[in-house]
């Protein structure tokens, strides 16, 4: 049993609050999952990208359980892969390191005219430095717009160490965990996000996940943990590499994984939930003109403003809903 929450703001004026919400929300599961939480937060990072020369920015997601000297390994990470970071810290343990995908000076650079190979190649080059430089270090998430935490412990302890409520951003999911498949630790923990500003928080299991694992795996697909979690996130990140919309992503993972489960899904620019053809396991979606909000159970949703004007639903099984800003 495990616990999921997601929060898309239409409102702008919400968006100093997402991360006090989206706390909220999150603590609120407790009950479903104590022994680990995390949380995908999307901002807009660079308002004036084209005047400030940020819009091709990516945020990388770094955490260690070992002590590490940040500062050094960006500057050893940028001697490697040849592009400059920049350091931003999340807590003694996690940080976020900021690049440019290309080895352009950013004030010169157009972000309307990003090209996504070399945008991967930017990815692929940082992940492999972060391998060979510093194997201890794990990336839970990167992109232009995510920022990931995660960690072991209850969800407020979690939100409260990293300042999650003080936040400001324009979409949020978060998962309480309670181990059933693998083990309790950090890397255990969701969301699993394998591609930019993609993440993936699931309540559910899996039965078929080792056989789409090993068939990933000889694609050459790398997997970070033996969750089954993991397995639907890289086989939507996948389905996506190819050309698919994340709506293309899902129907892929009702298609070929069998289990109950409750997905709810994130990219930079959309918002998906989606049930098993059993409809098993819990799901609640609220909807104002401000929000969509979407919780295991309807009383995380019970303090969001203007819940009570909301129209509340329960998705129907294999029914797939998409919101887009």
């Amino acid at each position: 049993m495990c616990g999921i929450v997601g929060l898309h703001l239409k409102n702008p004026g919400l968006q100093p609050r997402l991360g006090e919400l989206l706390s909220q929300m999150l603590e609120a599961m407790t009950t479903r999952g104590p022994d680990s939480a995390g949380i995908a937060f999307y901002a807009d990072r660079d308002p004036a990208p084209a005047a400030q020369g940020q819009g091709r920015e990516l945020r990388y997601s770094l955490r260690s359980d070992e002590a590490i000297d940040w500062d050094l390994l960006a500057k050893r990470i940028a001697a490697e892969t040849g592009r400059g970071l920049r350091v931003e810290p999340l807590g003694s343990d996690s940080v976020v390191f900021v690049s440019p995908p290309a080895d352009t000076d950013p004030a010169e650079t157009d972000p309307a005219e990003t090209d996504p190979a070399e945008t991967n190649r930017a990815e692929t080059s940082f992940l492999a430095a972060v391998r060979r430089v510093a194997p201890q270090v794990s990336v839970p998430g990167f992109g232009r717009s995510m920022v990931v935490v995660k960690d072991v412990g209850a969800p407020a302890a979690i939100c409260a160490r990293y300042g999650i409520p003080g936040w400001g951003g324009y979409q949020g999911i978060g998962h309480t965990r309670m181990a059933t498949e693998s083990a309790v630790t950090t890397a255990h923990s969701h969301p699993f996000a394998p591609a930019a500003d993609l993440a993936l928080v699931h309540n559910g299991s899996f039965s078929n996940y080792a056989t789409i694992r090993g068939r990933l795996a000889r694609r050459g697909i790398r997997f970070d943990t033996d969750n089954d979690s993991e397995v639907a996130a890289r086989l939507v990140a996948s389905r996506m590499a190819e050309g698919a919309d994340l709506e293309e992503g899902l129907r892929t993972v009702l298609k070929e994984m069998d289990g109950f489960f409750t997905l709810l899904v994130t990219t930079r620019t959309q918002f998906a939930v989606v049930r098993d053809s059993f409809a098993c396991k819990p799901a609640v979606i609220a909807e104002t003109p401000d929000y969509v909000a979407m919780a295991s159970e309807y009383h995380a949703l019970a303090g969001l403003p203007g819940i009570t004007g909301a129209r509340v639903f329960e998705p129907m099984p294999e029914e797939i809903h998409v919101w887009t800003r």
